[in-house]
């Protein structure tokens, strides 16, 4: 698959068929996708892989009930590493944290999708709960929660907007 098609391809999917994934094709997409930039090399991420249901239960509580958290054979909790962004000092804490782990979180969806993999991205969580259900430490901050299964559908794609721009 040719990067063009799987950028275009990309949807964001919430209905999974309940087959297993592959342990080993999990970690073959995040090895991958830790090529992703981060500010001065410091991937400053770190991923929970979540396959236990009842885990993957609560987790769907903390994300506001959203059911096909629960329904995906894996969700991965994709974290910031506060410790290592903090080499950047108070910037490197609030924003190239967040941008690393969302570069890293957006190769991962692509990768996934190119080996036929569907995934949503996740932003609505009471970060605390997440927290608590992980055990995350003070110094991981949970960003985004990505469900991962077999599409049991293929979503249409939404329209887009132009890019908003100006020259100069």
């Amino acid at each position: 698959m040719e990067l063009r098609e799987a950028i275009l391809g990309r949807r964001s999917v919430r209905s999974f068929r309940p087959d297993p994934v592959p342990d080993n094709l999990i970690e073959e997409l995040l090895e991958l996708a830790k090529w992703a930039p981060s500010a001065g090399n410091l991937q400053d991420w770190f991923v929970y892989i979540v396959k236990d249901d009842r885990v993957k239960r609560d987790l769907t509580g903390a994300c506001y009930g959203q059911r096909f958290v629960a329904e995906a054979p894996v969700v991965l909790v994709i974290c910031a590493d506060l410790e290592r962004a903090s080499y950047y000092g108070e910037r490197g804490v609030y924003l190239y944290s967040v941008q690393d782990t969302a570069a890293f979180t957006y190769a991962f969806m692509l990768l996934a999708h190119e080996a036929g993999l569907g995934t949503v991205w996740v932003g609505a969580f009471d970060e605390n709960a997440v927290r608590s259900i992980l055990n995350i430490p003070a110094h991981l901050r949970p960003v985004v929660v990505v469900p991962v299964g077999y599409p049991a559908r293929e979503p249409r794609a939404p329209p887009r907007e132009k890019v908003r721009k100006e020259w100069v």
